[in-house]
């Protein structure tokens, strides 16, 4: 080989990258990629020829479907709201004259001390920071945390109770709520069959009270829109009323077990000043129109937990609204007499009627799987059962006692000749002729 032709050979790449760059134009290339074209460093020319291929490709992808990819997010976990290595447990403080040791608090006192009530909360709870998943959510029914409330437990993800708001995903995933067993609140601690003399602690199971007294608020001229905006952290709120004159404030929640959540939130919490606030049940409102107000409240919740309860087609028949009401009461007029003139069933025999006719399909389809199965191939096993079995007398016994003959007792006639051999051999009576 001549030195000349190594040095063709050498000078390939120059001589190859021209040819390469001018044919390129004929390609219809978006401008961003043909600025990275021109950006790239080519010392190889299939380096080069790579870097074509690959922005062909993208100009070809722009011609693809789109794809939308569902990414869900993995729900937060629970974060420990303080320190466990500085979290102490104290004992209560002394608010009775005996203390005890069974239910570790004072008692034969119904009043907080007035002093320790002035003194501010350790911690508070923020909510779109401290709330997230824990043990607790495993386990249906769990109550929620006293100290997730308070703002002060250490546990985070780790605790054996709820950490979030009652009622926080009734909007998401529908139903009633978080509700509890009267006796006891959405923490856990048992009530009492009435109230303290100061109106505090746990509360009274013989009233469902959703109203919170909030007293030593300072006073200022958007005292309501403070209120508001502080009380509504800790749910849905029904009705709020405000006496400026005194700092004086009854919020009332669409829920009960909001109103014992922010109770304890926001015991001894400040507000947009330094105050200590005091928070206790409201006791019973002596407005009339209060208590007609609050006895209308309880009627349409009971309405709408039958309404939950019963199908669509059922509620819209019995209110008059909806879509379909009309059908469904001509079809109870016409299949509500049961073929009977002049009869009409009742709502309750209507609706037994209606249910069972709904569970039909059902119990049809439990009937028909054996069928299926054998037309499959696959028919259950089958016990064979010999004759005079299933009952309490054995088969062997059943037998014995086929062998007599029954003959009937006159003159010329003749007893059995043999008597049966087995479980009756041997056996004797009272009477002296055997």
């Amino acid at each position: 080989m001549s030195e000349r032709e190594v040095e063709q050979r050498r000078s390939g790449i120059d001589t190859i990258l021209p040819d390469t760059i001018t044919a390129a134009p004929h390609l219809e290339l978006d401008p961003v990629e043909d600025t990275t074209t021109s950006l790239i460093n080519i010392s190889d020319a299939d380096t080069h020829q790579d870097a074509t291929e690959t922005s062909l490709t993208t100009t070809d992808s722009h011609a693809k479907k789109k794809t939308k990819k569902i990414v869900r997010k993995k729900r937060r976990p629970a974060r420990p709201q303080v320190d466990p290595s500085t979290f102490k447990t104290e004992p209560p403080p002394q608010t009775g004259t005996i203390f005890n040791i069974w239910y570790n608090k004072w008692s034969g006192g119904d009043r907080e001390d007035a002093f320790l009530s002035k003194h501010a909360a350790k911690g508070r709870c923020n909510v779109a920071t401290d709330s997230g998943f824990t043990r607790a959510d495993r386990v249906p029914g769990s109550f929620f945390c006293l100290f997730f409330a308070r703002g002060l437990c250490p546990k985070g993800q780790d605790c054996e109770y709820l950490h979030r708001l009652p009622n926080a995903r009734i909007e998401k995933e529908g139903g009633l709520g978080d509700i509890f067993p009267s006796n006891v609140d959405c923490f856990g601690r048992d009530k009492f069959s009435d109230y303290r003399d100061d109106m505090g602690g746990v509360g009274s199971f013989m009233r469902v009270n959703r109203t919170l007294y909030v007293g030593r608020i300072h006073v200022t001229d958007d005292i309501e829109e403070v209120v508001a905006r502080h009380f509504q952290e800790w749910g849905s709120i029904e009705r709020i009323r405000v006496l400026p004159s005194r700092g004086v404030a009854f919020v009332t929640y669409t829920h009960l077990a909001n109103a014992e959540f922010a109770k304890e939130a926001m015991a001894h919490q400040p507000l947009d000043h330094t105050e200590t606030l005091n928070v206790r049940w409201a006791t019973v409102d002596p407005n009339p129109a209060a208590q007609k107000r609050e006895v209308r409240r309880i009627e349409e919740q009971a309405a709408e937990a039958i309404r939950r309860a019963l199908p669509a087609e059922y509620v819209a028949e019995i209110e008059g609204r909806g879509q379909g009401w009309e059908e469904a009461r001509k079809r109870r007029k016409i299949e509500g007499s049961f073929g009977l003139q002049g009869y009409e069933a009742n709502d309750e025999v209507w609706y037994a009627a209606e249910k069972a006719r709904l569970a039909a399909p059902e119990q049809q389809a439990l009937l028909d799987a054996p069928q299926e199965d054998n037309a499959k191939g696959t028919a259950p096993p089958q016990t064979e059962v010999a004759d005079g079995g299933g009952g309490i007398i054995p088969s062997d016994l059943l037998q014995k006692l086929n062998s007599y003959k029954v003959v009937p007792n006159g003159p010329g006639t003749a007893r059995a000749s043999a008597r049966p051999k087995g479980l009756l051999v041997g056996y004797g009576s009272d009477e002296e002729s055997d």
